[in-house]
């Protein structure tokens, strides 16, 4: 079967986790300083936008950025348990769910598709500069052949800004092929030009890639130091590779890392997602618990997961409160609660087994 693992395997599961731990508890070691009612944070993260002291900030990389430490994903999977899945009544929920991010202190925004681009521009009309946006039309970038030349490219960028009335973004993070060694080198050229042309002419602040292809990604870090941001998966049950991880080039070439999935595409959850459903309270916990723990490696600047509600701002929130790294017994917990959550795993979503060690 695809989801059983070999002897070997299982054993660096454990040697994985193990490590996990410890590197949880190092971070949370890191972190004590920052969190609310400790230490008081440096004066260069009081100048972030939408800085609240209850928040914990990260340093994103080489960007300088200090960025929440968990920003909000563009998806909004299941808002129709909203009752907002489309016209004014969608408009509505993410406008509300970015003024409740703005008001906790969640300074950041990933939008990686057109539909995505378009409503979070609507939604910050206004209050542009209190938070941070990260854009990508994956619609004209390199997944598809015909926009894999700097030219078509920056034709993307300009003429996504100009339909969303954007001046500027703060980081244009180009979304490649799932398996980004299909790319050739050319094309990697070519992409790097026209990140290099957008920060050249002030379109874009920053720069990155998105990805699935673990080595692919460590290589392309390794090769491009003008890379600051990577957007990859990293999951409730995703784990330190104790050899040869990609965070052994992000920590060396100093790039921030924005973690999507971490909830693996809902499937940690047992509800579905209503607010009246009568697994909201567990759910709401194996969440925290599922932030809390990839908190714990500290080389992931952020996990950004799609919110559809306040509530779950506030509860994402009440997870940085309750501080990065799990207990024994709460990280028994949330290993139980993730065997559930690969065995409900879409078909589609197969793919995230992958990211079990990163």
């Amino acid at each position: 079967m695809a989801d059983e693992i070999t002897r070997r395997e299982f054993n660096a599961l454990v040697a994985a986790g193990a490590a996990a731990t410890g590197v949880a508890a190092a971070s949370a070691r890191a972190d004590e300083e920052k969190k609310p009612g400790k230490a008081e944070q440096p004066e260069e993260v009081k100048k972030t936008r939408s800085y609240n002291p209850e928040m914990l900030y990260r340093r994103l990389g080489k960007t300088g950025l200090w960025v929440s430490a968990v920003c909000m994903g563009g998806h909004w999977k299941r808002i129709e348990k909203m009752g907002a899945a489309k016209g004014e009544a969608f408009d509505k929920n993410r406008a509300d769910v970015i003024s409740r991010c703005l008001e906790v202190g969640i300074n950041y925004i990933d939008a990686c598709c057109g539909s995505e681009v378009m409503a979070y521009s609507k939604a910050l009309k206004g209050r542009r500069e209190k938070m941070f946006f990260g854009f990508s039309w994956y619609e004209t970038e390199m997944r598809f052949v015909p926009w894999r030349k700097t030219e078509k490219l920056m034709e993307s960028l300009d003429k996504g800004m100009k339909q969303a009335g954007l001046d500027y973004v703060d980081l244009w993070r180009i979304t490649m092929l799932e398996k980004g060694g299909l790319h050739t080198d050319a094309e990697m050229e070519e992409a790097m030009r026209a990140l290099e042309q957008a920060k050249k002419e002030g379109k874009a602040r920053f720069t990155g890639i998105s990805c699935h292809d673990r080595p692919w990604i460590k290589a392309q870090v390794e090769k491009y130091k003008q890379l600051e941001v990577i957007v990859t998966p990293y999951t409730a049950d995703s784990a330190v590779l104790p050899k040869d991880s990609i965070f052994e080039a992000v920590q060396k070439q100093d790039v921030g890392v924005f973690g999507i999935k971490p909830f693996a595409s809902n499937s940690l959850f047992k509800g579905d997602g209503s607010p009246d459903s009568p697994f909201a309270e567990e759910d709401s916990k194996r969440a925290r618990l599922a932030i809390r723990y990839i908190l714990g490696n500290p080389s992931i600047t952020a996990p950004i997961p799609g919110l559809i509600s306040t509530a779950q701002v506030d509860n994402v929130v009440k997870a940085i409160k309750e501080g990065p790294g799990l207990t024994e017994a709460e990280g028994k917990e949330l290993r139980l609660a993730s065997q559930e959550m690969w065995a409900q795993l879409p078909v589609e979503y197969g793919w995230l087994r992958d990211h079990r060690f990163v």
